[in-house]
């Protein structure tokens, strides 16, 4: 029963918190308000347990809470300990990428489902890009494209351009919550290793690149649409057996076809 005042007015109170709680809450308070900046190494074990007058066995438990928040990081070993994490749309993306990888080694998520929600978010971001892109950008993209015009299809560099290419046009829409998802779904999945890539393969995807960046120079954002979905639809038809979906024969402008196949994504 709650007390009450001589009033008859019923107390409400926090709830009290157990020692643990309350150096969790304290420490995830000072990053989040900027009194712990990114990188900023913490006190040890036995200096937080003294200056929080708990054990260190309460500390490490709080520790490892914060840890699981992604907000610290933990480094092994002499020169280590717990080191504070940045917290902005960067490390947002980051932690969707930690957490997908995570729920799809334990089976929670499948590849196919990450992969179609990666290329959901394609369309809108090379037409944001198209409106919103500089020539910072634009530079980044014709690097890139220029670096795969020296390369086999077969160099160890391919998945990284690949990367680079897709998350640079997520950056150049200037929502960074958009790039922050573009970047982790296209790293997890990382679909330039479940494409069956063969030299004419190779030269049609570069070629596709650069009509996907020819749109987006000239802020024609119908262009981009339909460039970034001739690339995705191309690719979807050379994905290894193994992957095992199923790829529509009709001409799809969109990322799922009406009889329910569920493809995946390109490069």
């Amino acid at each position: 029963m709650a007390e009450t005042t001589d009033t008859g007015v019923p107390v409400v109170g926090r709830p009290v918190l157990r020692p643990r709680q309350q150096v969790e809450e304290r420490i995830r308070a000072a990053i989040l308000a900027g009194e712990l900046s990114s990188g900023q190494r913490l006190p040890s074990e036995a200096e937080l347990a003294r200056q929080f007058g708990v054990s260190r066995g309460t500390v490490r438990e709080a520790l490892r809470s914060i840890s699981a928040q992604n907000l610290i990081t933990k480094v092994p070993g002499a020169g280590g300990g717990s080191f504070v994490r940045s917290v902005d749309h960067r490390s947002l993306g980051r932690v969707l990428r930690e957490s997908m990888h995570n729920l799809m080694q334990l089976g929670s998520l499948g590849f196919e489902e990450v992969a179609l929600m990666r290329q959901y978010l394609e369309v809108p971001s090379a037409r944001l890009a198209a409106v919103h892109r500089g020539e910072e950008d634009l530079r980044r993209l014709r690097d890139v494209i220029a670096q795969e015009r020296k390369i086999s299809v077969d160099d160890p560099a391919v998945p990284e351009l690949d990367e680079e290419f897709h998350t640079t046009i997520a950056r150049a829409s200037k929502n960074r919550l958009l790039a922050s998802f573009v970047h982790a779904l296209h790293r997890e999945t990382e679909p330039v290793h479940y494409l069956n890539l063969s030299p004419e393969v190779g030269r049609q995807t570069v070629r596709q690149h650069q009509r996907v960046v020819k749109a987006i120079a000239d802020q024609d954002p119908d262009a981009a649409e339909r460039a970034i979905t001739e690339h995705l639809t191309y690719l979807r038809r050379h994905l290894l057996d193994y992957v095992g979906v199923r790829v529509d024969s009709a001409e799809s402008g969109g990322p799922a076809s009406a009889t329910g196949t569920r493809p995946s994504s390109g490069t």
